[in-house]
C-alpha cells in the first residue's frame, strides 16, 4: 500500500472540508460520509488521522483557537496603550472573534460535550488567563490604569465571566437578560479602573439573542 507522503496536507484538507460542511449544514447534519465524499478520500484515510467525526470537530475548534490566539497575542504585545486600554481592545477583539459564524454553528453541540467543556476550562485557566490577560493586568498595575492586589485571580474571573457566563449561546437568554448581565459586568470591573463592554458589543450580543 502506498504511503501518504504529505500527511499534513491531508489533515488540512480534511479540516478545511469539515469546517465548510459544519458551517453550511451544522455539525449534527454533517455525516462522516459527507466529509469522505467532499474530500474524495477513502474512509481509511480519514480514520488514519481521526477516530470519529467528534475528533474532527475538536481539531477544527482547536485550529480556530490557534488563529484566535495569534490575533490576541498581537493585541497583548501592542505598544503605546495603557494596560486598561489594551485590556479593552483585547476583550473587544475576543468577543468579536467569538461571534464568528463558524464557531457559533458548532457550539450547540460542543456545550453538551463534557470533554469539550473540560478542555474549555483548561484553556481559560491554563492558557488564556495567564498568557493574555495577566500580562496586561500587570502592565495596567504598573502604569496606574488598573487597580487590583490580585491580578492572577482577576484574570481568571474576567474570562470565566465573559466566556461562559455572558455568552448568550452558552447560556440562552433574552436580550434584556444579556443587557442586564453586561451592565453588571461593567459595574464589577469598574472598581478595578476599567470597563470592557462598550455599546456596540452589548448591542451585538443582544441582537444575537433575537436571531
Amino acid at each position: 500500500m502506498a504511503r501518504n507522503k504529505h500527511p499534513e496536507q491531508t489533515v488540512t484538507r480534511i479540516l478545511d472540508t469539515a469546517s465548510a460542511l459544519f458551517f453550511q449544514k451544522g455539525y449534527d447534519k454533517t455525516t462522516l460520509q459527507d466529509i469522505i465524499d467532499a474530500t474524495k478520500l477513502s474512509k481509511g484515510a480519514i480514520y488514519h488521522h481521526f477516530t470519529s467525526k467528534e475528533a474532527i470537530l475538536i481539531a477544527v475548534v482547536d485550529r480556530i483557537g490557534d488563529f484566535n490566539s495569534a490575533v490576541l497575542a498581537e493585541v497583548r504585545d501592542k505598544k503605546g496603550l495603557t494596560g486598561a486600554e489594551k485590556l479593552r481592545e483585547l476583550f473587544r477583539t475576543s468577543m468579536t472573534l467569538s461571534f464568528q459564524g463558524k464557531i457559533l454553528h458548532m457550539l450547540p453541540f460542543l456545550i453538551e460535550n463534557p470533554k469539550f467543556m473540560a478542555l474549555q476550562m483548561q484553556s481559560i485557566l491554563g492558557e488564556a488567563a495567564p498568557d493574555y490577560i495577566l500580562p496586561i493586568l500587570k502592565e495596567g498595575i504598573a502604569d496606574g490604569s488598573i487597580h487590583t492586589d490580585h491580578p492572577e485571580e482577576l484574570s481568571e474571573v474576567l474570562l470565566l465571566l465573559s466566556d461562559l457566563w455572558l455568552h448568550p449561546i452558552l447560556r440562552p437568554s433574552t436580550p434584556e437578560q444579556v443587557r442586564a448581565r453586561c451592565a453588571f459586568f461593567n459595574q464589577f470591573t469598574r472598581q478595578y479602573g476599567f470597563e470592557l463592554l462598550d455599546g456596540d458589543i452589548i448591542d451585538a450580543m443582544a441582537e444575537f439573542c433575537r436571531t
